[in-house]
This record gives structure tokens, sequence and C-alpha cells, in this order.
């Protein structure tokens, strides 16, 4: 076992679960309000989770801010895709510049937004970029491994080591997000192996192909995943075989959450995928983690299911970037208003 992969063991062992206590309290106050009980729902529940997630029945959602990991996928080399590999590096430095959707989402909902590249396959830079390359992109998933079993430790260690700083920094829920040309195809891949579905049931037209091109893309995932043998019951080996850099980035960002008491809110099927490979590495850590919205891609819903998530926001949204994730900072904040500010029941006798 090499230097990385057992870092990521030591760190997992540090993770504990949520404080129920916190919870406890948080679901006490809710009841103690002047409104009928739980009539907001999964908005109660969201803010509850927090709660638990901070460790405090006062919870805190003064600082907001979506990480977004940028990679590229060597799968693209199949035609899986509508756009070309450079709109990776496009995008990735638009994010720098404030020009894309989730950017403008977040000067709305007063979150800051942190792009990463952690495998963009050109020279890419920017303002607020942060700059943790492991490769210039991955290998082509039908041909072989997508990295190797260090790369993938190395990339979640880093999405661990992004909360602990930004933790660091003040900031106390944390959106998911992410850019990389060719990742619907990887996280269909995933989800097929991990949660032992059909490949045609896990995997849509992304950002628009057409039925040739979903045919090229499910054709793929089945040549990836009979060339590499990815085994269910190792995450590492799956995410290494036939993921992505970016997911192993969010990887970590989600169990990072669980280690360092930080609310992570999941955004889309590809978040959502991260979301689940981090949940067959430590079950634990899911309390820690918020489902905003369930994204229109096929897969979607199921993967919420199995993560035992119900989102709180029905879109049909499936844009990526973290812009699913970043729509419910105002939703909680609401919450959060109303969880704060309204009077109980024994203040108004």
């Amino acid at each position: 076992m090499q230097q990385f992969e057992q870092q990521l063991i030591s760190n997992l062992q540090q993770i504990q679960p949520p404080d129920q206590n916190a919870m406890q309290l948080c679901r006490r106050r809710w009841d103690s309000i002047a409104k009928p009980l739980h009539s907001l729902g999964l908005l109660e529940d969201a803010i509850a989770t927090i709660a638990a997630a901070q460790g405090c029945p006062q919870v805190r959602l003064d600082k907001k801010c979506v990480a977004v990991f940028c990679a590229d996928n060597g799968v693209v080399a199949q035609g899986v895709t509508q756009s070309q590999q450079d709109v990776t590096a496009i995008v990735t430095e638009n994010f720098c510049s404030g020009q894309t959707s989730v950017c403008a989402m977040a000067r709305a909902a007063g979150a800051e937004v942190f792009p990463v590249d952690i495998g963009v396959a050109a020279t890419v830079s920017g303002k607020g970029l942060r700059i943790h390359k492991i490769a210039n992109g991955t290998a082509d998933i039908t041909q072989g491994p997508a990295m190797s079993r260090e790369q993938a430790a190395d990339a979640i260690l880093y999405g661990m080591q992004m909360v602990g700083e930004l933790k660091q920094q003040g900031y106390n829920l944390i959106a998911t997000g992410e850019m990389g040309i060719g990742n619907t195809t990887t996280s269909s891949a995933i989800l097929s192996v991990l949660l032992d579905r059909p490949i045609t049931e896990m995997t849509g037209r992304g950002a628009g192909l057409s039925s040739a091109g979903l045919q090229r893309k499910i054709d793929a995932i089945a040549r990836a995943i009979e060339v590499n043998r990815p085994n269910a019951d190792d995450p590492l080996d799956v995410l290494h075989k036939v993921g992505g850099l970016d997911i192993a980035g969010l990887v970590g960002v989600f169990l990072g959450g669980a280690q360092h008491h930080v609310p992570i809110v999941i955004d889309g099927v590809i978040s959502a995928a991260a979301a689940f490979t981090a949940m067959k590495f430590c079950p634990t850590a899911a309390g820690y983690w918020i489902a905003a919205h369930v994204s229109k891609e096929p897969a979607g819903k199921i993967v919420l299911d199995a993560l035992g998530k119900k989102p709180m926001l029905t879109c049909e949204m499936c844009l990526g970037e973290g812009t699913g994730a970043v729509a419910a900072f105002p939703v909680l904040e609401m919450a959060n208003a109303v969880y704060t500010q309204m009077s109980t029941f024994s203040d108004i006798e």
C-alpha cells in the first residue's frame, strides 16, 4: 500500500458521527416554534442536519461557498460528448472571471466560488484558481484504468484538505460543483458498478447527446467495465478504474465535511455519484450531507434514494457546476431565519 492510500485510511479513521445531541436540541427548538409541527418539512430536517454537522444547535450559514473541481476525461475520445475537451479549460478559466452560471447564482446567494484544477488537460490560470493538477486529464477508461490508485487517493486527500482549509477561513456551508467534459460518462460508470444497476438505467444524454451519441456512451461504459473489472466492494478500485479526477476530488470534499464537521450540499448526479462513492468509504460521513435537488439525469433519483437523501428542490436541473446546490442556499437561509427568529409558543402565551 502506497503513501496516499495509507494517509487516506488514517483520515477515514478520524471521522466521527454527527452530533446527535445538537440535532435533538435543534428539533426541540423547531417543535417549540409557534407554527404547525414539522410544517417546513425537509427544510427543518436540513437545518437539523446542519446543526448536527456543526455540532451546535445555533446554526451558522453566514459564510458559504461552492468548491468546483475541474478535470478532463480521456473517454471523450469515444465520442460520448457533444462538446470538445477544450471546453473544460475554457469554463475553468471562466469560473475565475465570474462568467459562468454558478458564479452568477453564487453572487445572488452571497456565496464564493472556488474553482480547482485537479486534472484539466490544458494549462489554465485565473484569479482564485486553486491548482492541484494530478494529471493532464485521465486515460480513456475503455482502454484501461482512468488513473492509478495513488492518483485517486491523492485527489481524495486534496478534497479533504480543502475542506479543512475552508473551515479555517470561516466557511460553514460548502456546496459541491464540477466541470469536466465527459464526466456524466464516468459518473454513470461508477454508479452502475457500485449500485449494481444496468448501464442503460444509469446513463443519460448529459449535455444534449443525440440518440446515437447516447448509444456510444452506453457502449463505452460497457467496454470500460469489461476491460477494467472494477471491484464494487472496493470504492478506490472503482474510482481509479472508471472514475475521474473531478469526482475523486469531490469524494474528498464529502469525506472532508465529515472529518472537519462542515455540512456539505450535494449538487446533481455527478456530485451524488461522488457522495455515494464517499459513503462506500465511510457510511458515517453521509450524516454530514444535504441533497439540494434531484437531477433530470436518469440516475438522479436512483442515487439519492441509495444515499437515503430527499431533495429540497425539484427543478429538472442538469446544468452541473454546483448550480443546483447553490440554488438551495437561499432556501436554507430562509429556513434558518424561521428557526432563529420566530417566537415560541411559550413566548406568546
